[in-house]
C-alpha cells in the first residue's frame, strides 16, 4: 500500500504529501516515523493510493496506539490550505498537544498495590514483630493503594518484602493529570427566565446554522450555553465551549464541572504538557464530551459535534496573529458544517462585522436586553480629566473616583480598577534632554517595572538595568511616563494604606494557577480592590463588586486601527458590566480627556445599537470592513536591504494586479509602525479589496506573498489585521 505522508517540517518547500510504502495497514490521521533524506522524521498519514510515480521508501513504524488526527481535521487542514494558504503541517500541529511531538509526553502510569489473599490469610504469613508489614496489609484491607503512598507511610522495605513474598501484587495503572483539581462551582438551582427559555427554544428548535446571542452583561448567557450543551450531549453528541481569555477558563470550568462532572475537559496553552495531553486524550477517547478552553480548543479531538459556542465573540484573542494565522470563527464554521452542528456566538458588544451579518440575516439574532431578575445596569459617570488638572489635581485618580472608592471600602464592598497597560509606567524619559531608552533589538521604548527595578521590552522580552542617569546628557532628572498597573496599585495603597489590593496582568499571572488564585482570593474578599488589564474586563462575576473605575479610557481611541472606536466601546461596556451583578447596585466612573466623543455618549447609556448605527455609517463612508477586506503583507528580514528589495518587488506585483483588476481600490507600501523586532527589519504592504471580490483576489495575494517568501525574507499575510504594529 502507498501512503501519502505529511512530514512534520514547517517549511513551504516541503509542505506537501510524500509517498511511502508499507505492508502494514495504517489508518488515516495516525502519526508515523519515516525516513526523510538522511534523517528520520515524524509525519501524518494524509491519504492512500495503489501506486506511486516515484521511488518510495518504507514507513518505519507507527508512533501512537491511537489515531491522533480524525478525518474531519484532515479535511479541515486541506480546506484551509487551499482557502487561506495555510501550511498543512501547521494546521495538523494545532490538532495535537505540542508535547506529543518528539515524544516529550506520554500517558502517566503508577504502580498500584493490592492484596493477593484475604487479610487474615495474609497476616498469617507475617511474623508478629514485622509491624510495618502488618500495617501495610491493614491499609490494603478495603482496597488497593498506590505503591508510592505506601512507601511514604510504612517504608519501601516493608512493601518490597511483601511483594517478594507474593502477599501483595502491583500493576501499572493509568493516572490522569487533572488540571485545576478541586475547581468545582457551587451547586445552584437555576430557573431559566422567559427570555432565556426563548433563546434556548430558538437555538434548538430552528434550522438556522449560526446564532448571535446579543445580551447585556448579566443577562444569563452562560446559563443558555449550558442548557443547550446539556440537550446536545443528551442526544449522544459533543460540544465545544470557547472563552476568550485563559484567565476566564477556571471560573467557567467550575460552573461546567458542577453541571457536567468529569464529562468536561479543559484545553488551553497555559496547562502543563502532561495535563494538556491527558485532557486531550480523554476527549479523543470519548471519556469527556465537552471541550472547554481558549482559542486552541476549537481543534479539540471531539467527534459528532452538536454545538460550538464562542463566548465574547468580539474578543481579538480569537484571532491567531502568529503562524498559522486564522480566525477561530472560520474554523468553527467549518466544523459546524462538517458535523451539521449549531454555531452560537455570544456577546454584550458583538463585533460590527458579526452584528451586521445578524442584521442581514446571515446569523439568527437573539436579543437579551435586560439583566436577570431585572437588575439595573450600573450608573455610569464620565469624568473630564482636563477639569481635574485645571482644579490642581495632577494625580491619576479624579476626585469623584477617590470619593466613590472611599464609600465602597467603608461600606464593606469591593472595587475593580481597569487600565489597559502593564508595568509601572510605559517609558522612562530624561527631563533635561528628552532622551527615552529604547530596546536594542526592537524599535520600541522600554517599560519600567518597579518591583524588579528593571526596564523591559514587551516585544522581544529583553531586560535592562534601570537608568541612574541619562546616557546622553548625564542628567539624573529622570521621569516615568504614562501610568501602569503597578503605579495604580501603589497609589491606592498610598491613599488607603489599610486596604488590601490585588493586581492582575501578564506579569502577575505567569504561572498556570496564578489567575485562579488571584480571582479566588478576590472572591473570598481577601482584598477590597482588584487592579488589572483586559484580564479583568470580561466574564468575571463577583457579588460584592459595586464600583468599577476606568483610567485613561480614551487611550485606545488613538491606536492606529480602524476598530479603535469599536474596541473602546467594547472595553468600557464590558468592564462596566462587572459592577452590580447581584442585589447591590453598581456604579462606574470613567476618566477621559475627551468626554464629548460619541463612544462615551453611547457607552453611558449602554446603547449598542445606537453605537452600531453611528459606526457602521462611518465604516461605509470610509470603505473599511465590513465594506471591504484589508489585506496586510508583512515582510521581515535580518538584512534591511533585502527587506526593502522584497517589498518593492511585492509592491510592483500588487500594482500590476491592481491595474488588471478593479477589485483592488488601494495599495500602500511602507515601513511597519515598529520598524524592527527581534533583530528583523519590518515593512508592509496594505491592500484594500472590494467586499464582493475577496474570493477571487485574496488567493492571488497569497500567491504573490509566497513568491516573495525566501530563506532570508519572511512574509505573512493578514486579513483585517487587529494590530498594525
Amino acid at each position: 500500500m502507498i501512503y501519502e505522508v505529511i512530514v512534520d517540517i514547517s517549511n513551504g518547500e516541503v509542505d506537501r504529501v510524500f509517498d511511502y510504502f508499507s505492508e502494514e495497514e495504517y489508518p488515516l490521521g495516525c502519526r508515523v516515523l519515516v525516513p526523510f533524506g538522511n534523517r528520520v522524521l515524524e509525519g501524518f498519514i494524509f491519504g492512500t493510493k495503489d501506486t506511486s510515480d516515484v521511488k518510495t521508501k518504507e514507513i518505519i513504524g507507527r508512533l501512537d496506539d491511537f489515531t491522533a488526527i480524525s478525518e474531519e481535521m484532515l479535511a479541515l487542514a486541506k480546506f484551509f490550505n487551499e482557502k487561506n494558504n495555510l501550511r498543512l503541517v501547521d494546521i495538523l500541529r494545532l490538532c495535537i498537544p505540542s508535547k506529543l511531538r518528539g515524544g516529550k509526553v506520554r500517558q502517566l502510569k503508577k504502580a498500584f498495590v493490592t492484596l493477593c489473599a484475604p487479610v487474615g490469610e495474609a497476616k498469617s504469613k507475617i511474623k508478629k514483630n514485622a509491624v510495618n508489614q502488618l500495617r501495610v496489609i491493614d491499609a490494603l484491607a478495603n482496597g488497593g493503594e498506590y505503591e508510592s503512598e505506601l512507601n511514604a507511610r510504612f517504608g519501601s522495605s516493608s512493601v518490597k518484602s511483601l511483594l517478594e513474598k507474593g502477599i501483595i501484587e502491583r500493576e501499572l495503572v493509568k493516572v490522569s493529570r487533572t488540571p485545576y483539581k478541586g475547581m468545582v462551582g457551587e451547586s445552584k438551582k437555576i430557573e431559566l427566565t422567559a427570555a432565556q427559555k426563548n433563546a434556548v427554544k430558538t437555538i434548538l428548535g430552528t434550522e438556522d446554522k449560526y446564532y448571535l446571542v446579543h445580551g447585556v452583561t448579566g443577562s444569563g448567557k452562560t446559563e443558555i450555553y449550558m442548557t443547550v450543551i446539556s440537550e446536545v450531549i443528551s442526544k449522544g453528541k459533543t460540544a465545544i465551549m470557547l472563552v476568550p481569555e485563559i484567565s476566564l477558563t477556571p471560573q467557567m470550568l467550575g460552573a461546567f464541572r458542577e453541571r457536567f462532572g468529569d464529562r468536561v475537559a479543559v484545553l488551553h496553552s497555559g496547562l502543563g504538557g502532561g495535563e494538556r495531553f491527558d485532557e486531550w486524550l480523554r476527549l479523543l477517547n470519548g471519556e469527556a464530551v465537552i471541550a472547554l478552553g481558549a482559542r486552541s480548543a476549537i481543534f479539540a479531538p471531539v467527534k459528532n459535534v452538536g454545538a460550538i459556542i464562542i463566548d465574547e465573540e468580539h474578543d481579538t484573542s480569537y484571532i491567531s496573529e502568529s503562524n498559522p494565522r486564522y480566525f477561530t470563527e472560520d474554523i468553527a464554521k467549518f466544523r459546524a458544517g462538517y458535523n451539521n452542528a449549531k454555531l452560537i456566538l455570544g456577546s454584550a458588544t458583538p463585533s460590527l462585522i458579526t452584528y451586521s451579518r445578524a442584521q442581514s440575516g446571515q446569523y439568527r439574532l437573539i436579543s437579551l436586553p435586560e439583566r436577570v431578575k431585572n437588575r439595573e445596569m450600573p450608573d455610569m459617570e464620565i469624568i473630564d480629566m482636563r477639569d481635574e488638572v485645571r482644579a490642581g489635581n495632577t494625580g491619576i485618580f479624579s476626585r469623584a473616583l477617590l470619593s466613590e472608592l472611599e464609600k465602597t471600602i467603608n461600606a464593606g464592598n469591593q472595587a475593580m480598577l481597569f487600565i489597559n497597560r502593564r508595568g509601572f509606567s510605559s517609558f522612562v524619559r530624561c527631563r533635561q534632554c528628552g532622551y527615552i531608552p529604547m530596546c536594542g533589538m526592537c524599535d520600541v521604548s522600554l517599560t519600567y517595572h518597579k518591583d524588579e527595578n528593571r526596564l523591559k521590552c514587551h516585544y522581544c522580552g529583553q531586560t535592562y538595568h534601570m537608568l541612574t542617569e541619562c546616557p546622553k546628557c548625564h542628567s539624573t532628572s529622570l521621569a516615568t511616563g504614562r501610568i501602569g498597573t503597578e503605579r495604580v496599585v501603589e497609589e491606592v495603597k498610598r491613599v488607603f494604606p489599610d486596604v488590601n489590593v490585588l493586581r492582575m496582568d501578564l506579569d502577575t499571572t505567569s504561572t498556570k494557577e496564578a489567575c485562579a488564585q488571584i480571582l479566588s482570593a478576590f472572591a473570598r474578599k481577601e482584598a477590597q480592590v482588584l487592579v488589572g488589564t483586559q484580564m479583568i474586563v470580561k466574564g468575571h462575576d463577583f457579588s460584592d463588586v459595586t464600583l468599577v473605575g476606568v483610567l485613561d479610557a480614551d487611550l485606545s481611541l488613538y491606536f492606529s486601527d480602524f476598530r479603535s472606536n469599536e474596541n473602546t466601546f467594547q472595553l468600557i461596556t464590558q468592564v462596566a458590566g462587572r459592577a452590580g451583578r447581584e442585589e447591590k447596585p453598581g456604579r462606574v466612573v470613567i476618566q477621559t480627556y475627551n468626554p464629548k466623543h460619541y463612544v462615551f455618549r453611547f457607552a453611558r447609556g449602554y446603547d449598542y445599537t445606537g453605537f452600531f448605527e453611528k459606526e457602521i455609517n462611518i465604516r461605509e463612508a470610509t470603505r473599511f470592513p465590513p465594506f471591504s477586506k484589508i489585506v496586510r503583507i508583512l515582510i521581515k528580514s535580518a538584512k534591511e536591504e533585502k527587506a526593502i528589495a522584497a517589498t518593492r518587488r511585492c509592491y510592483e506585483m500588487m500594482r500590476d494586479l491592481d491595474k488588471s483588476d478593479k477589485a483592488i481600490f488601494r495599495v500602500k507600501a511602507m515601513r511597519a509602525p515598529i520598524k524592527k523586532i527581534n533583530g528583523e527589519y519590518r515593512f508592509q504592504i496594505v491592500v484594500w479589496v472590494e467586499k464582493d471580490a475577496e474570493d477571487k483576489i485574496i488567493p492571488r495575494l497569497y500567491e504573490i506573498a509566497a513568491e516573495i517568501d525566501r530563506k532570508d525574507v519572511v512574509t505573512f499575510v493578514e486579513i483585517n489585521p487587529t494590530q498594525m504594529t
